[in-house]
């Protein structure tokens, strides 16, 4: 086989300092009434997509996150939001035995809106908790220029499939639902 018409994928590296991830809770009980629906931010991870220039063939995208950077962006009182970070990583998330949240995609099907504009459907493997769980699916915009890459899109997932138990925090007034949302504005720079 002749080397040169090998095709080399495209490797962006995904920016945490450039990205806005988040996860939102959805408030049951007292203070649900206030509108008080948590959102937290992930602060740290790393992150890479791949696939072959022009074609998308074999691509692919892994994301490694830290549980323990997980923090609540809301203005709750500083008391409320410390309670409520340390039941996320201590009662919800437990960090200290499940340090890492792992996505890996298994399909990626891009289709193409128009120049460096695509839509993608991602499906893949999420292990949280220490449960993994097959055929998560994400919808992605995304956009290509010569550098960098840029996704944007949301999905959710139900925290028992992941045995995940909910709690309530600030004396109870916090209850959270099963659901939760995730949005994601990812940047990635090309190596």
């Amino acid at each position: 086989m002749d080397e040169t018409a090998t095709i080399t994928s495209l490797r962006y590296q995904l920016s945490a300092a450039q990205s806005n991830f988040t996860v939102q809770a959805f408030a049951d009980g007292l203070l649900s009434n206030f509108g008080h629906n948590p959102v937290v931010g992930i602060r740290n991870f790393v992150g890479e997509a791949q696939f072959a220039p022009d074609t998308f063939a074999d691509a692919s995208l892994r994301l490694k996150i830290s549980a323990s950077s997980l923090v609540v962006l809301d203005n709750f009182k500083e008391k409320d939001r410390m309670e409520i970070e340390r039941a996320m990583h201590a009662d919800v998330l437990e960090t200290e035995r499940f340090p890492q949240i792992i996505f890996e995609s298994t399909n990626i099907v891009i289709t193409r809106i128009m120049e460096g504009r695509y839509k993608a459907k991602i499906i893949g493997d999420l292990t949280l908790h220490g449960t993994t769980r097959k055929g998560l699916w994400i919808l992605a915009r995304v956009n290509l220029d010569s550098d960098a890459l840029r996704a944007q899109g949301d999905f959710v997932l139900n925290q028992k499939d992941y045995g995940i138990k909910l709690v309530s925090v600030a004396a109870g007034g916090l209850k959270l639902k099963d659901e939760i949302k995730f949005e994601f504005d990812l940047v990635g720079h090309k190596e």
